[in-house]
């Protein structure tokens, strides 16, 4: 099998096969080698090269220089979520190389982390003030349900007409009722919340 010969532009000068290595044309990653026959004035296919990869390394991937001038080892994230150290955002990763400046591979573990250069430190204070504000409006949500509930056994107390049973539901939840106002929510998220009656309304 004749082999090609290739001037200086990469330009078959003799006609032949010749073992070409292939990469994506986007990530410039390694993809296959094959044999192609080149005749006299044909260039290489495109996003091809001669030189030979060399072996693949885990957490790496083999990818052509940008300048077609070697090949080279890139650190393979895609897949993982990288996060912008200065507004949290996440971002996924879709092409091979190092994490980009600004971003970390670390996961903030609350809304109120800031990056402190080597790592997420949580502001206690902005954090406990959001879980006291949530806490404050799952109470008013709580109380509003209930006196829901609880307003038609009221108004049927106050005609004299209500029966045995919605008189012991209405006793439950008003119950239920003065242990959720008795909740203190500065001390959130450090909370036991009242258990539901057991005759709670559906």
């Amino acid at each position: 099998m004749t082999k090609a010969k290739l001037n200086e532009k990469m330009i078959a000068s003799q006609a032949g096969y010749i073992t070409v290595h292939n990469y994506d044309e986007t990530t410039r990653e390694h993809l296959s080698s094959c044999v192609e026959y080149l005749a006299v004035g044909v260039g290489l296919p495109a996003s091809s090269c001669i030189d030979s990869p060399a072996e693949k390394l885990d957490g790496m991937v083999l990818c052509r220089k940008s300048d077609d001038s070697a090949w080279e080892y890139l650190p393979d994230y895609r897949g993982q979520t990288i996060y912008n150290t200065e507004t949290a955002q996440p971002l996924e990763i879709t092409m091979p190389g190092a994490c980009p400046d600004g971003f970390t591979l670390s996961k903030p573990s609350t809304p109120f982390d800031a990056w402190n250069g080597t790592a997420w430190i949580t502001d206690v204070v902005a954090l406990q003030s959001s879980q006291i504000a949530d806490a404050k409006r799952l109470k008013s949500e709580l109380l509003a349900n209930a006196k829901s509930i609880i307003s038609e056994w009221q108004s049927e107390l106050q005609l004299g007409v209500i029966d045995e049973k919605d008189r012991a539901s209405l006793t439950s939840w008003l119950a239920y009722i003065k242990e959720v106002k008795s909740v203190d929510t500065s001390v959130a998220p450090e909370i036991v919340w009242p258990m539901l009656p057991v005759n709670q309304a559906s």
